[in-house]
């Protein structure tokens, strides 16, 4: 299953629609990049994204931590963001993209300080995602709402 993303993290120009269980790696390995970006991948980083796979995907516990385990090593492997978001961009439709949107910020936010370096990487990834400004200041706020 991670071979299979890595090539088509490779591919040009235009990937085939993501499958599921491809999908639900790059989704995850982004919210881990974002979570990894202020040098500092807290406890509490790991477990919400544990949690939003768990949701997103109905999950189990030990599966969103499987995945979760697995998105580290995309990450990791991965080294430009651009092809990660282009692939999830082409692949996802816009709906849940935007719901990506919001649980990144739901990243930023779960520690309770926005770091520089996370701002500037999360406005740039909600760009590559195709989420425009509107909408992203709209999940920034439904996240500030979750994190309450």
């Amino acid at each position: 299953m991670i071979a299979n993303l890595l090539k088509r993290l490779k591919a040009e120009p235009t990937p085939d629609p993501l499958e599921s269980d491809d999908a639900r790696l790059a989704l995850a390995a982004l919210l881990v990049r974002l979570a990894k970006i202020d040098h500092d991948y807290a406890a509490s980083e790991k477990s919400l994204i544990d949690q939003i796979s768990a949701q997103r995907f109905s999950l189990s516990v030990d599966e969103a931590r499987t995945l979760r385990q697995e998105a580290e090593e995309i990450e990791a492997t991965v080294g430009d963001t651009v092809h990660l978001t282009r692939l999830i961009k082409e692949a996802v439709p816009y709906v849940d993209r935007f719901a990506l949107a919001v649980d990144l910020w739901r990243i930023v936010l779960v520690d309770g300080t926005r770091d520089h370096a996370e701002n500037s990487f999360l406005r740039l990834t909600v760009k590559l995602i195709g989420v425009n400004d509107v909408d992203s200041a709209l999940a920034r706020q439904q996240a500030a709402k979750q994190s309450v």
